[in-house]
């Protein structure tokens, strides 16, 4: 049965009054009824498009279907054949750009809501399911063969998971304290609850995954190290890109200017926004938040929870280019950010004493299109003023680390700047792969994924010749 419904069903959510002062998770998820509601939406395409768009290919139709007849479980076996995070992605994946993009349904309405549906069947076997029964009958025989991964982020663990579920002795090497990458550091709780990476990673490690925290591969050890010393057959990289960018402008060195990476590292993985941790955390009373992708909303969204009373963002460009997820955008604006559009800073302004006092801002007016297909904006000449603040965070991008580049013999970098690698994650040097973020530059949890998870097989593929 088909239900011709246009609309979603939509997401049962806190009242934006009340979280914008607490840092529980904003989207409460379907009930069951709304998930086999919102499943019968579906209308079965043979050409399934919606799995076309998904970086790692989910039979999206198949666990759909399961879901309209009240086969959760069976839902919940068919992602897992292709995704080794579906309680994560079915909460920070853009599926509006991915398999909803393609939905049929969205031509004359909304698409089916396949980042919700997923999130409900992850979270009910969560819920219901022995996940230690479930990860001993997934293991496998040990092959003798042994890889280390660098870096615990989304596409460390994916390839993690994928090459332990073949076998393989994995040992995922993470310079933080804590795995989990961007999905610890970088989205906050409100958004991606630090408890459901936890349970991720003891998944891998019920697999049979070791962590080794608190390790930066190419100072403590190099990759040619792991290799030559250690013994692994082969090194995965998914180091990501976490280097923070700012603009060079004057006044950046004032007290009370941050990076959106330490902001939201502070308040994610080293818990700042609890007051049972001892965490500095800048505190500000007017916050302006300079960028308009998604980081710059969790970092407006996490200072208007800090307590702030107006929180700016602060943006070059106009509504209809600003590349954050409308959902995104949609709960900041509800929540009270105030979005400063086509305006563009030209310096930080301070006291005396050296504290932000404000930010001068040019207006800006859009021209014609530059080499990303967006129109370039242009400053209006004379068109200067001061918002003033007393916290400015710089959430402009990120830049690439170079340090497994530097320290690893004949490993070669590509046009971006990151490691170069073919199609099937395979670097210059012998028996080292990489993928995600690391190679690409700052992208997407679920491409990272796919990174992972194309390395797994390429790795698995090499090994397997050499044996």
């Amino acid at each position: 049965m088909i239900n011709l419904k246009s609309v979603k069903n939509p997401m049962p959510e806190q009242k934006p009054e009340v979280r914008a002062r607490n840092f529980k998770e904003v989207a409460e998820g379907y009930t069951a009824d709304m998930a086999v509601n919102e499943a019968m939406r579906c209308l079965k395409c043979r050409t399934k498009p919606c799995t076309k768009g998904c970086p790692v290919m989910i039979r999206i139709p198949d666990f759909v279907a399961k879901i309209a007849e009240g086969e959760f479980e069976a839902a919940y076996q068919i992602i897992s054949e292709d995704s080794a995070l579906p309680r994560i992605c079915g909460r920070v994946c853009p599926q509006e750009n991915q398999c909803e993009g393609r939905c049929v349904r969205g031509v004359k309405g909304e698409p089916v809501s396949i980042g919700r549906l997923e999130r409900f069947v992850a979270d009910w076997h969560a819920e219901h399911a022995d996940e230690l029964a479930a990860a001993a009958a997934d293991m496998k025989n040990g092959n003798g063969k042994r890889v280390a991964v660098v870096g615990a982020g989304p596409a460390g663990l994916t390839c993690a998971g994928d090459l332990s579920a073949k076998g393989y002795a994995v040992t995922v090497y993470e310079s933080l304290h804590k795995p989990g990458g961007v999905l610890a550091y970088g989205i906050p709780e409100f958004r991606l609850p630090k408890d459901i990476v936890a349970a991720e990673v003891k998944k891998l490690e019920d697999r049979g995954v070791k962590f080794i925290c608190n390790a930066i591969i190419g100072r403590a050890e190099s990759v040619d190290e792991l290799i030559s010393e250690e013994g692994f057959d082969a090194v995965f990289v998914g180091t990501g890109a976490g280097l923070p960018s700012f603009m060079n402008i004057p006044g950046e060195n004032l007290l009370g200017v941050c990076s959106a990476n330490e902001y939201l590292t502070r308040i994610n993985l080293m818990k700042g926004y609890r007051d049972d941790y001892d965490t500095p955390v800048p505190k500000g009373t007017r916050v302006a938040v300079i960028g308009g992708g998604n980081v710059a909303m969790d970092a407006a969204r996490c200072a208007m929870r800090m307590g702030a009373e107006k929180v700016y963002i602060i943006y070059r460009r106009s509504m209809d280019e600003i590349p954050a997820r409308r959902e995104e955008i949609h709960h900041a604006i509800q929540e009270g950010v105030d979005f400063q559009l086509l305006r563009n800073p030209v310096q930080i302004v301070g006291d005396d004493e050296g504290h932000v006092t404000g930010v001068e801002v040019v207006k800006m007016q859009l021209g014609e299109a530059d080499a990303s297909g967006r129109r370039k904006p242009v400053a209006i000449e004379g068109s200067n003023y001061i918002i003033d603040v007393d916290e400015v965070i710089m959430a402009i991008g990120t830049r690439l680390n170079t340090l497994i580049l530097d320290t690893t013999q004949d490993l070669e970098a590509n046009k971006r700047g990151g490691i170069g690698t073919d199609t099937g994650a395979k670097t210059s040097r012998e028996g080292v792969y990489a993928g995600g973020d690391a190679v690409t530059g700052a992208a997407t949890v679920i491409l990272a994924m796919g990174a992972g998870k194309t390395a797994a097989k390429s790795i698995d593929e090499y090994l397997t010749k050499r044996k």
